[in-house]
């Protein structure tokens, strides 16, 4: 290769150099066929990944969720009907949505109180739970571990301080996995960050108290979302742009919507908690094959100078695919990339640049307000009264129709206007959400806003993994994603203003909605557009172009291409 290059120096500029020397990695990649055997293959192996990834995020809550009508137990009583023992041993609480006492029951011999025939005594002293609690089984079909330790009354913020734990650890995943992404390669990072999830998951069956719990918690929050970002980044990196936002969009809208869906039913068929943390976890252990099946980036190989090694993955999707790239266009890649190749940086190197600093900025804002918004919505919906497992599968469903409509609009639109325009609407469907009387009206409303959102989290995703130079791409979108993580932390505390103003949640969520579309407005437009592979080429991407720059009003990047390697290599 060195010798190549050396070759190239000798002969000059000739008419032939000329014509091959300008030859980037988009270019080369789109000589192996754009749409072919190789991108579709790549596509339905990330389906594992992004099935754990929902898994991942929301099978906490069938592990832990209570049932809300619950009452204590009172063991001497196990012989009369539901009704009756509540009747007897369950003081009336006005306040209570039930009717009766979750939390307080009557302090008496039972014994002696079922030898005297007693039915009703209202005069009893009342005292906190002594035995446990009961739960209605019809609203929750299953043991978890929420009702088996009792986690209500006094302790009835476990499960949200458990999913706090839960992001804590996603940030230190976040960190630790973007770093092996960028050091080690995508694959070695899929293959650890689902490890740690698939033993996290399993070590949850034996844990005894909210100590240990909170622990696994915390190992398998450094599992989610880095199960599935890293293999939705190499799939990026092996498309070419003019479907990389197609693929990208309609596996993560396939897939992730097919984990979400089919979890309510996969618990219900476990029948208990301990069955859905081990149906949930060790799938993931089946990552341990990505490496024999999956191939490594060839970005990521090009951002550490291996160009040899990036050439012959390149050739490998010709093969499948059925194309021929031609010598001189390989050779004019090969003294590109070996006259233009800079030393690799990091996130300080990224940081130092006041131009990059300030766009990856805004990016990581945008995650915070994206998943924040999200997570406050999913909240606001699971307040419907309606199936517990009908009404999550049906929120779960707008993923798909929300990013497969995402998919044929976003290189149109591009993803600076499609982001202030979902930014928008949601803005207006939250501000609606307190003010137009509850009921339906209310629901639709929350819906809409949630079909919005669902497009927005991954313009927002694609827009930073786009934005990003391929040497600090892996970290830089993992601490993007664990800055939406903190918004996820965030939003409870958001949730609970409704106890000062129902209007409240509703109203902030909107006005940062409405924010998240003021910050749009400082990012670059990447649609159509090569993935930076340098610093250098991020900052260009920049500055050449305008404020309101959209796609539609620029050539096709991929036709110029093909005009100008027309006469060299035939394309698909």
């Amino acid at each position: 290769m060195g010798g190549g290059a050396n070759n190239y120096s000798e002969i000059g500029h000739t008419d032939e150099v000329e014509k091959t020397a300008d030859v980037d990695y988009d270019e080369l990649l789109s000589s192996a066929g754009e749409f072919g055997r190789y991108q579709i293959f790549l596509f339905f192996t990330t389906f594992p990944f992004y099935v754990f990834g929902a898994f991942t995020y929301f099978s906490q809550v069938f592990i832990t969720e209570t049932s809300p009508n619950h009452w204590c137990m009172i063991p001497e009583l196990q012989n009369l009907t539901i009704l009756e023992r509540r009747n007897l041993a369950i003081p009336p609480d006005s306040e209570s949505p039930f009717g009766y006492s979750r939390c307080m029951q009557y302090e008496a011999n039972w014994s002696e109180v079922i030898s005297a025939g007693v039915t009703s005594n209202k005069t009893w002293n009342t005292v906190p739970c002594q035995h446990g609690w009961e739960f209605n089984n019809t609203e929750f079909a299953y043991p978890t571990i929420g009702s088996e330790m009792g986690w209500v009354c006094e302790q009835n913020s476990n499960q949200a301080t458990a999913q706090s734990i839960f992001f804590v650890g996603s940030i230190a995943g976040g960190i630790i996995v973007g770093w092996v992404a960028d050091r080690f390669g995508r694959i070695p990072a899929a293959v650890f960050s689902n490890l740690v999830g698939a033993i996290a998951g399993t070590a949850t069956v034996f844990v005894n108290n909210f100590i240990q719990f909170s622990i696994c918690r915390f190992f398998m929050g450094m599992a989610y979302d880095n199960c599935m970002m890293m293999t939705y980044l190499l799939l990026l990196e092996y498309v070419a742009p003019k479907y990389r936002t197609k693929f990208s969009n309609l596996s993560f809208a396939a897939f992730f919507c097919m984990g979400a869906v089919s979890l309510p039913w996969i618990s219900l068929a476990c029948g208990h908690w301990q069955k859905v943390a081990l149906a949930t976890s060790l799938p993931m252990l089946l990552s341990l094959l990505a490496p024999f099946i999956i191939p490594e980036s060839p970005r990521w190989l090009l951002s550490k100078g291996r160009t040899d090694e990036t050439v012959k993955k390149v050739l490998d999707i010709a093969r499948v695919n059925k194309k021929v790239i031609p010598q001189s266009l390989i050779d004019g890649f090969k003294y590109t990339t070996l006259n233009t190749r800079t030393v690799p940086g990091n996130m300080m190197d990224m940081l130092k640049r006041p131009l990059l600093r300030r766009v990856y900025i805004c990016i990581c804002l945008e995650f915070f307000i994206t998943m924040l918004i999200f997570d406050s919505l999913v909240r606001t919906i699971g307040q419907l009264q309606f199936d517990f497992y009908v009404s999550f599968t049906v929120i779960s469903l707008t993923e798909f129709p929300s990013l497969f409509v995402l998919s044929f609009l976003l290189d149109y639109t591009g993803r600076k206007l499609m982001m202030i325009t979902v930014l928008t609407f949601c803005t207006i469907f939250c501000f609606l959400i307190p003010f137009v009387g509850g009921g339906l009206a209310s629901v639709l409303c929350a819906v809409a806003a949630r079909f919005t959102m669902n497009m927005a989290c991954n313009v927002v995703m694609q827009w930073a993994a786009e934005v990003l130079p391929t040497p600090i791409r892996g970290s830089g979108t993992s601490i993007g994603h664990t800055c939406g993580n903190i918004g996820t932390v965030i939003a409870p505390f958001i949730a609970y203003l409704d106890i000062y103003k129902p209007w409240l949640p509703m109203v902030i969520v909107a006005c940062i909605a409405a924010s998240g579309a003021l910050i749009s407005l400082a990012l670059p437009e990447t649609a159509q557009r090569d993935i930076p592979q340098t610093f250098e080429d991020a900052e260009e991407l920049i500055m050449s172009q305008g404020f309101f720059d959209l796609p539609c009003s620029k050539p096709n990047r991929d036709e110029n291409n093909k005009n100008q390697y027309a006469g060299n290599f035939e394309l698909s």
